[in-house]
């Protein structure tokens, strides 16, 4: 697994921190991960939760909302509708510089705000919440007697979570105009939620279940607390998400597939000098040089995929083959490799193939007759067009 951080520009203008956990494999999907009222990015749920998602190959980012945390900004000048907008500015960074995020989970105000924000828009296949509240207006009884304060003077410091906050009149007129998010919202939802949450009381996982449209589904998270700081606890509630967001991914990378089923989308992953990201369908693949070459061998070469295009090609022509005039071929093996030095290599390769099963002379000869004819084969040999035009 890899961290990255990451910077951009929230709802008010300012600057805002976040982190991507990657996976150090093929990056399934990716994700957002909105974290509590006033907790911030490095809150231990955000932090658990997003590396277990990243181990399951969502690459998912996490980020301090204006005011909190490394961002820029007074948290004083911000107010729901602020929040939802710095969401929407995280997955407009994350669609320009990897790919639009296919999951939203929210922990609770922040699974208030994601279901908000997808309600709004085509964003996401899939939302998530853990601990979330009915009403976003359910915050304010953390406030305690900080309310008239803040009715009267317009701000005043509140501490929580241990930290002292400064909570503007504008973020409590902002929740007093209720909301009617579920009546709308028609995305796949998962709700999840501590039984003994004493926070967020179990109560708003029921009324969020039942205001939802299917689908929909509901997970207990049984002992664990409001802030999931249980280990145990948030890596459980990860794994259940990316196993429940996994058929709706599916099907949306199907669906692109379908769209372009030949289409290869190559672009420069941004995370080192040379890496690059492959979507080929519903498949995701990362390319990358040697780091005798600048880059930092996170993947194979551009060369490399050559050799993988034709050994591949190779070993599906003569199973198709074998299959088709009944040649008892239990296996074939080939392997690849450039044949000369400098630029000459660029246009000799070696192919060694190993066929296992019960095979007689004859056989073994058209086997290796047709390795010849496979399609890529024939496009190396024959040499392929290419035109090159620009898209704006």
């Amino acid at each position: 697994m890899q961290s990255f951080e990451e910077t951009f520009t929230g709802a008010l203008g300012e600057e805002l921190h976040g982190r991507l956990e990657q996976p150090t494999g093929p990056v399934v999907a990716y994700a957002l991960f909105a974290h509590c009222f006033t907790c911030g990015k490095d809150s231990i749920a955000a932090t658990r939760i997003t590396r277990a998602l990243a181990e399951q190959g969502i690459a998912t980012l996490r980020f301090d909302f204006t005011g909190l945390g490394n961002s820029d900004g007074d948290f004083a000048n911000t107010n729901f509708t602020t929040n939802v907008a710095d969401l929407r500015a995280a997955v407009l960074h994350l669609s320009d510089k990897y790919r639009p995020p296919s999951l939203l989970l929210g922990h609770s105000l922040g699974g208030a705000a994601v279901l908000a924000l997808a309600a709004d828009s085509a964003l996401a296949c899939a939302v998530a919440t853990l601990g979330a509240p009915f009403d976003p207006a359910h915050v304010v009884h953390l406030l305690a007697g900080a309310r008239e304060t803040i009715l009267k003077e317009g701000v005043a410091e509140v501490r929580l979570g241990g930290r002292a906050l400064r909570i503007g009149k504008s973020f409590l007129d902002d929740l007093d105009k209720g909301d009617k998010t579920l009546q709308k919202f028609k995305k796949p939802l998962l709700v999840m939620h501590a039984p003994r949450d004493n926070i967020v009381g179990i109560e708003n996982a029921e009324k969020i279940f039942r205001a939802a449209h299917h689908p929909k589904s509901f997970v207990s998270l049984d002992s664990a607390d409001h802030l999931l700081l249980n280990k145990d606890d948030a890596e459980y509630a990860a794994k259940v998400v990316a196993a429940w967001a996994s058929r709706y991914m599916a099907q949306e990378a199907q669906g692109a597939a379908q769209e372009n089923p030949s289409e290869v989308c190559v672009q420069e992953s941004l995370r080192s000098p040379l890496e690059q990201t492959i979507t080929s369908g519903r498949h995701m693949l990362i390319a990358d040089e040697p780091q005798r070459l600048g880059g930092f061998d996170r993947g194979p070469s551009p060369f490399d995929y050559m050799l993988v295009a034709l050994g591949t090609c190779t070993t599906i022509t003569l199973r198709v083959y074998a299959k088709r005039k009944a040649i008892p071929l239990r296996r074939a093996q080939v392997r690849l490799m450039f044949d000369g030095k400098g630029e000459a290599q660029q246009h000799r390769l070696k192919r060694f193939v190993t066929l296992e099963g019960d095979l007689d002379l004859e056989q073994r000869k058209t086997l290796l007759e047709i390795a010849e004819k496979c399609p890529v084969h024939r496009a190396y040999s024959k040499g392929m067009e290419v035109s090159t035009e620009e898209v704006r």
